[in-house]
C-alpha cells in the first residue's frame, strides 16, 4: 500500500498489540483488549493462558486474540508446542506466533526446526489460524538465517517474525533486508 492511502485506521488494523509480560494482572489484560477495541487493532498477542479470557472481551469487536507458543524462549519439545498450538486454538486463539527450537537450529538440526515447523504450521492451517513463526535473529549467525528462511519458503507460515522482543536485540532493518 502507498502511504498515501494509509490512515490512521488502516494502519491500526495491522498492528498486533502486545502484552507479554509475565507479571500481567487480569485488570492489566482487560484494559489492553479494551484499548485493541477502541483502536481497532488487528490482534491483541498475549500468552496463550489467558486467551479464553481475552477472548470474552473482545466478543463482537473484530480483534483477534494471538496466543504466544512457547514463548518467549522456544525451548519445550516438539510434541508440547503442537499441544499447546491445539489447545490455545480451541481456547479461542485467532493467530498463533511461535519461537523456533534455538537449541536445535544452533545445533545445525535443521530436520529437526523442518519438522516442528510443518507440524505447528499444519496445524494451524488446518484449522484455518494464522501461523507466525518467530526466529529471534539475535542468537543467529546471516548463515542461520538464511537456512531458517528457507526452510520457512518451503513450509510456508503465514508470517516470519524477527524477534521476540525479549532476547539480546530486536528486530533489524538488516534482518528484514536478509
Amino acid at each position: 500500500m502507498h502511504a498515501k492511502g494509509l490512515t490512521a485506521e488502516t494502519l491500526a488494523g495491522m498492528i498486533d498489540h502486545t502484552l507479554l509480560q509475565p507479571d500481567a494482572t487480569l485488570e492489566q489484560l482487560r484494559a489492553h483488549c479494551e484499548k485493541a477495541a477502541r483502536y481497532q487493532f488487528k490482534t491483541v498477542a498475549i500468552n496463550n493462558a489467558v486467551v479464553s479470557f481475552c477472548k470474552k472481551i473482545l466478543a463482537g469487536t473484530g480483534v483477534l486474540c494471538d496466543a504466544a507458543v512457547s514463548f518467549p524462549l522456544g525451548q519445550c519439545t516438539m510434541e508440547t508446542k503442537v499441544f499447546e498450538t491445539l489447545d490455545v486454538i480451541k481456547k479461542g486463539a485467532d493467530e498463533i506466533d511461535y519461537v523456533v527450537n534455538l537449541v536445535e537450529l544452533k545445533s545445525g538440526n535443521w530436520n529437526y526446526v523442518e519438522e516442528e515447523m510443518k507440524r505447528i504450521v499444519g496445524a494451524c492451517r488446518e484449522r484455518g489460524v494464522t501461523s507466525k513463526v518467530i526466529f529471534e535473529n539475535c542468537y543467529m549467525t546471516d548463515d542461520e538465517k538464511r537456512k531458517l528462511c528457507e526452510v520457512a519458503l518451503r513450509v510456508k507460515p503465514t508470517f516470519i517474525k524477527t524477534s521476540t522482543g525479549f532476547g539480546t536485540g530486536g528486530a533489524t532493518v538488516e534482518d528484514v533486508r536478509l
